[in-house]
């Protein structure tokens, strides 16, 4: 029998997860996820994807590690002043932080739950993971999940999961909910 090969999952919510998870166990791996998202704002915010992920972790069966502390100093300094690069920064703090923790724990590969979002940014993502990879000696697992983000929608709300409005940041947060100019006649 072909051993497993251990595959550290980001998680950034409960819902992006139900896609991947099974996904990623039906070719094969064995998945352990990793919870770490200082870009997360509120603190309510994170709890409550927090909370959700350990709601779907118990329903699957799913270990996960989770960060030690809530810290968005971290994101907030590291965007400072480069608020227009603040997606791949974010993505870059979370996804080197996988990246530590599979190498640490000896993991075969790591990817990220960002990869079922239709609204990330694919190419950065997988730039930044192979960056990653080469940097900590862990193969970064690309695989566009995208085919999967209506059924994390369906699946979610079957299982009565909590499901974000937005991205996660303060920035992102400011642009799902500020509101937009009407559009008039004359324009």
């Amino acid at each position: 029998m072909k051993d497993l090969s251990k595959v550290l999952l980001h998680i950034c919510c409960g819902p992006c997860a139900t896609y991947p998870v099974p996904w990623l166990r039906e070719q094969g791996h064995e998945v352990m996820g990793n919870y770490y998202n200082p870009n997360i704002h509120p603190y309510r915010e994170y709890l409550q994807r927090k909370q959700a992920l350990e709601e779907f972790a118990r329903l699957s069966d799913l270990q996960v590690i989770y960060a030690q502390e809530y810290n968005p100093a971290e994101y907030f300094q590291s965007v400072s002043f480069r608020e227009s690069k603040r997606c791949l920064i974010c993505y870059q703090i979370r996804l080197e932080q996988a990246a530590r923790i599979a190498k640490k724990g000896h993991f075969d590969y790591f990817t990220s739950t960002l990869l079922v979002s239709k609204f990330q940014k694919h190419e950065m993502i997988k730039d930044i993971g192979e960056a990653a990879a080469e940097k900590y000696g862990v193969p970064f697992l690309y695989q566009d999940f995208r085919a999967g983000f209506s059924d994390t929608v369906k699946i979610s709300r079957e299982i009565g999961l909590y499901r974000q409005q937005y991205c996660g940041c303060l920035y992102s947060e400011k642009e799902r909910y500020t509101p937009k100019p009407r559009r008039t006649s004359n324009s």
